[in-house]
Parts: structure tokens; sequence; C-alpha cells
């Protein structure tokens, strides 16, 4: 799943580490997920919808496998 959340985390002047503090997890998480290399769980995606005034969609773009 990709995403756009160092673009969000621009927009608001966040660090990694503010973001972490937060939404609760760790600057490892934040990094692992901006990275694509962990999906985060629907509810740590609320977290950061909710900290960032949007939907969820606004900042994670789901990609269908093509199998």
């Amino acid at each position: 799943m990709k995403n756009k959340i160092k673009v969000f985390r621009a927009m608001y002047d966040l660090t990694q580490e503010d973001l972490a503090r937060e939404v609760g997890v760790t600057r490892q998480t934040i990094l692992a997920i901006e990275k694509g290399k962990y999906d985060p769980s629907l509810e740590l995606a609320f977290r950061m919808a909710r900290r960032f005034q949007v939907t969820i969609e606004e900042i994670f773009i789901f990609e269908e496998n093509s199998s």
C-alpha cells in the first residue's frame, strides 16, 4: 500500500518522531510505513487520518494485486 504520510508530515512541519508520539507508535514504525515496508492497522490509519484532518483514502492508496 502506498501512502502520503511524508507529504502530510511536511505540510504540518512534523518529524517522524513528532507524528509517532502523537499517534502512539515508534519513529521506526512511521519510517516503515512511509517506506511501504509495513501496513498500519486500521486503528492506526484512522489515528493518522484524524491527526491530519483528512480521510484515510487521502493518505493511503490501496493497490490491488493483479493476479
